[in-house]
């Protein structure tokens, strides 16, 4: 009588997703930036664990300038401040006008 070994199966890992709200394009949560809607106002979320409403973006000039224009204001469901503008704008200004492939935060 054959005893029949059954071989592990290989599980994919879950990989979250999430959509870039310049550009409405999906890819992997941690090739992109959250910004995040808290109590104290709107702030950058580089761990991508703070609570409150989240929104993404990639690390591309042109989705922030798109995302700036209202998109992120919209996904957010509030309104940017002039100072939280000036802190994204600021950051924004440091992005590269294309993204590198493969380069995370």
């Amino acid at each position: 009588m054959k005893v029949s070994k059954k071989k592990p199966v290989q599980r994919v890992k879950h990989v979250p997703q999430r959509t870039c709200v310049g550009c409405r394009e999906v890819l992997p949560k941690r090739t992109m930036i959250r910004i995040v809607r808290t109590a104290e106002g709107v702030r950058m979320d580089p761990t991508g664990k703070l609570a409150g409403r989240g929104a993404y973006l990639h690390d591309r000039r042109e989705c922030w300038e798109r995302g700036l224009k209202g998109a992120l204001a919209h996904a957010l469901k509030t309104t940017i401040r002039p100072d939280e503008r000036a802190m994204l704008e600021n950051f924004m200004n440091t992005l590269p006008q294309e993204a590198i492939i493969g380069e995370t935060l």
